[in-house]
């Protein structure tokens, strides 16, 4: 004898869950800009960046001679050290998923870490936009200044320069994060920056041998040009895409990598 179960008339189906969206890249980018200021080390690095900028304006407005205080003499001045301080930023922005051991959340909510990954480069790629909007700004007000307390204030400038400015904070700050990258931990990376390029670029004016290839791979010579309203050559590209190359693209394609693969514990 077997016995069937009829359903009764009140059963429940079961619910429908609506498929889970995955979050933008808009989203993600945004999410990584706050990332920045949400750290006391980030915050306090893009404050430096603004007061470093200002304090050379401010210096060459007391001790710059009248005819040199011009928007040039003011902007160019201010692009090195904001390039110096913004691959340290990159490097933070992406080494801080592991050294603040929010990987394990992050990579759960986007399992598809190079959708991370490239947040975080196109939010660290805006930061150095906003700095080099920000050196403007900053060189505008001193060139005002100077025209009011006798200095000479011409504003005249190729608009060459703000693209080269343009190329060497975003590349300076991609080279942080492939060094991020590739290293995963920010003493490391920072210290590797900063050391590697310039101990080459050392041995490059020691070694004889050395003195052609540096030519090619020191990054202190071969991005110089963009300091220069001067139009830059073709050799002087090339020169500058085989230096990025080595210090840029091979750390971020290595890093990458090694991110990808990285267990998350």
């Amino acid at each position: 004898m077997t016995t069937a179960t009829a359903p009764t008339a009140g059963a429940v189906a079961p619910r429908q869950h609506a498929p889970v969206r995955r979050p933008s890249m808009l989203r993600l980018t945004v999410v990584e800009l706050r990332k920045l200021v949400d750290t006391r080390a980030g915050r306090w690095l893009l404050i430096t960046i603004g007061l470093v900028a200002a304090v050379i304006v401010t210096l060459q407005l007391i001790y710059a001679k009248d005819v040199e205080q011009t928007f040039v003499n003011f902007f160019v001045p201010s692009l090195l050290p904001v390039g110096v301080l913004l691959p340290v930023l990159g490097i933070l922005s992406i080494t801080s998923e592991w050294s603040q051991r929010t990987a394990l959340t992050t990579y759960a909510l986007v399992p598809r870490r190079e959708r991370v990954v490239a947040a975080k480069l196109i939010a660290v790629m805006l930061t150095a936009l906003a700095s080099v909007l920000a050196s403007l700004a900053v060189a505008a007000v001193g060139t005002l200044v100077a025209s009011a307390t006798g200095g000479a204030g011409t504003w005249g400038m190729d608009a060459s320069l703000i693209v080269n400015a343009v190329i060497l904070q975003v590349t300076s700050v991609l080279m942080g994060a492939a060094f991020g990258l590739l290293l995963l931990n920010p003493p490391l990376a920072i210290v590797g920056y900063l050391l590697l390029p310039t101990l080459w670029g050392v041995l490059g004016e020691m070694v004889r041998p050395l003195r052609g290839p540096s030519e090619w791979l020191d990054t202190s010579k071969t991005m110089e040009p963009l300091f220069s309203s001067d139009a830059v050559t073709g050799e002087q590209w090339g020169r500058m895409a085989v230096s990025l190359l080595v210090w840029m693209v091979l750390p971020l394609a290595a890093g990458l990598v090694r991110t990808l693969r990285r267990e998350v514990s």
